[in-house]
């Protein structure tokens, strides 16, 4: 994605992330990125075609947050949960993606050509997985890819209740408590 395309697709994203999707309009993109009127209609020219720069960006920006877990060949549940919780705060930083993932999430519910690249055939989710099974493989989890799947299902709805304040939530709590039942099968 060229500097351009970045700036204002992260603009839409700060949008999304601030004032929801009906906030992500061509002016206001304009308006966030600091270019003159219509520039965004040049890159984007529907707004099928702005949303989509928009999902792009949420993709392009989590997959680089990503880079930097590292998984041991061994765990136990205490170190497994250390590495999920860093895991959690990794994704939590890219607070402004991950609340415009979400808003995008529930509005382009019918939308499948622009929702599906936010959930499973996202190149990021894919990340998830294989990182959670690298995660179960070492705590010794024998069915590890199945349970990978329900892994980033978990730490994706601890993460909606931290991006969303939902309410407090112990995620080392619960991650404890799902990683040593998958541990003790």
């Amino acid at each position: 994605m060229s500097e351009r395309r970045k700036s204002l697709a992260d603009a839409g994203l700060r949008l999304v992330a601030r004032e929801g999707v009906r906030a992500l309009t061509h002016r206001a993109v304009d308006a966030e990125a600091g270019v003159p009127a219509g520039s965004t209609s040049y890159y984007a020219r529907s707004r099928n075609e702005l949303t989509a720069l928009v999902v792009a960006r949420i993709s392009e920006r989590l997959a680089t947050t990503l880079e930097t877990v590292a998984v041991p060949p061994v765990l136990d549940v205490d170190a497994a949960t250390g590495i999920a919780e860093g895991f959690l705060e990794t994704l939590a930083r890219e607070h402004d993606a991950q609340a415009a993932r979400l808003a995008l999430l529930a509005e382009l519910r019918a939308d499948d050509a622009l929702r599906t690249p936010l959930t499973a055939a996202d190149p990021v989710r894919a990340a998830l997985i294989a990182t959670a099974e690298q995660i179960l493989r070492a705590l010794g989890v024998p069915d590890a890819p199945v349970a990978a799947v329900d892994f980033v299902g978990l730490v994706d709805a601890l993460l909606l209740y931290r991006i969303a304040r939902v309410g407090p939530i112990d995620s080392r709590r619960v991650l404890t408590a799902y990683l040593g039942g998958l541990a003790s099968r």
